[in-house]
């Protein structure tokens, strides 16, 4: 289970950093960056995929109440602009920026720190599963994008959204198949830009 033992390496107050939404087809990439509170930990915190969506959405009220909280989005136009990594990272930067409060130090989940961070700063490998900060990060992450994607399948019905999240399952290819690219599409994704390509 996630601890405090890495944050306890580096000065306070420490910001988990992590995102959602590398590999979807469709709809942005958010990122979500937390300073827990220590005499308010809300229980249960681990990696959001280990979680259950009611228990996602549970913590994801505590950690919001209990916890300084900020959340970053790369759009779709960002991704096609300057590619998925670059827009995670302009993602993150955000969301680092949306704290309202400077960190000392950033636990960053994955293996490289964005080059725009401007604060000191670590990657962690499966940092959602080893650090408190991570884990809350990861679950406010993942949270904010599920809903937003919701929003979207009531927009832009026939796609699975509210299931598949964007993600490239049977049911959003046959979609795509039946109704076409959507403004929410990730144009430089490879299974996108080649059903654009076969229109022209």
């Amino acid at each position: 289970m996630p601890s405090f033992e890495i944050e306890d390496q580096y000065p306070a107050p420490v910001a988990g950093v992590d995102e959602a939404g590398r590999g979807p087809w469709a709809g942005p990439v958010v990122a979500a960056a937390v300073i827990l509170d220590r005499a308010a930990v809300p229980e249960g915190l681990n990696d959001s995929k280990k979680l259950t969506a009611k228990r996602r959405a549970l913590l994801f009220d505590l950690i919001r109440q209990q916890a300084r909280v900020g959340v970053g989005v790369g759009s779709v136009e960002e991704v096609d602009r300057l590619n998925i990594a670059r827009a995670n990272d302009l993602a993150m930067a955000r969301a680092v920026e949306a704290l309202g409060s400077e960190p000392a130090f950033l636990l960053i989940d994955g293996r490289f720190v964005p080059h725009n961070m401007v604060h000191p700063a670590r990657a962690v490998v499966g940092g959602d599963g080893l650090s408190l900060s991570i884990a809350a990060a990861s679950i406010i992450a993942k949270v904010t994008r599920d809903r937003i994607m919701a929003d979207l399948a009531v927009q832009h019905p026939g796609y699975g959204w509210e299931t598949n999240q964007g993600y490239g399952t049977a049911a959003h290819q046959a979609g795509l198949d039946r109704l076409g690219v959507t403004p929410h599409h990730r144009r430089s994704f490879k299974p996108i830009y080649k059903i654009l390509g076969e229109e022209t």
